[in-house]
């Protein structure tokens, strides 16, 4: 391909990257969504609960969305009920965060949907697929930290 040639959408690596992971997610969004969940709160739930994750910067990192998204997130989980944030001790700006019973109980209810969605992407691959699929993906994100902090 030149730099000439017309570029093809379906041709490229990031579209087919899209397409099934919004399939995925779409998927998952339609069984998270009756338990008033959405998938960041379901990833900062799983950051919170299984990870033991309480300060926001970390939680932020491990669900790969900015700070600012991740305070708002918290701030509508705190509303409803999700969880509790507490002022920090000897420093009343640093935040923890600890899940309520609702929490637990939203991950304890949300987890089957969770590997169901898994499952249905790993039965797609044949066997040894899925551990290449996600070295290929690993070094993916790799790439991509490397060139957004060169920008």
């Amino acid at each position: 391909m030149t730099k000439t040639d017309p570029y093809r959408l379906q041709a490229s690596l990031g579209y087919h990257l899209s397409i099934a992971a919004r399939g995925q997610e779409r998927w998952l969004d339609e069984r998270l969504r009756p338990l008033g969940l959405t998938r960041t709160s379901w990833c900062i739930l799983l950051a919170v609960g299984n990870e033991g994750l309480s300060q926001p910067s970390e939680i932020a990192g491990f669900v790969g969305v900015d700070r600012t998204a991740t305070s708002r997130a918290l701030r509508q989980m705190e509303a409803d009920g999700l969880l509790a944030r507490q002022s920090g001790t000897g420093d009343r700006r640093t935040r923890r965060v600890e899940l309520t019973d609702l929490g637990r109980d939203r991950i304890a209810r949300a987890t089957p949907h969770a590997r169901e969605n898994a499952n249905k992407l790993s039965a797609a691959l044949a066997p040894g697929e899925e551990a290449e699929l996600m070295r290929l993906l690993g070094k993916l994100r790799h790439a991509e930290d490397v060139v957004l902090k060169t920008l």
